[in-house]
């Protein structure tokens, strides 16, 4: 599943960024493979903010559309 397909409150592993440019600006962010994060608010078609150890980060839709994730059932 792509990460732009996240719903609100949901945690999720991110499994793979596939693109290189959108690979080193996700990293700097916090999101590589094998990060757990927590969706906390979504805009359809706009970008997705995410909770990264209690840090919130914004991820445009565009480069949220290239990166895999995978669901889980851990809380942060």
């Amino acid at each position: 599943m792509l990460l732009s397909e996240i719903n609100k409150d949901e945690v999720f592993k991110v499994m793979a960024v596939p693109d290189k440019e959108v690979r080193s600006q996700a990293i700097r962010l916090g999101v590589f493979e094998g990060a757990v994060l927590k969706c906390v608010y979504k805009i359809d078609k706009g970008p997705i903010i995410l909770d990264n150890k209690g840090q919130e980060i914004a991820i445009g839709y565009n480069i949220a559309n290239r990166i895999t994730v995978q669901m889980t059932a851990s809380e942060l």
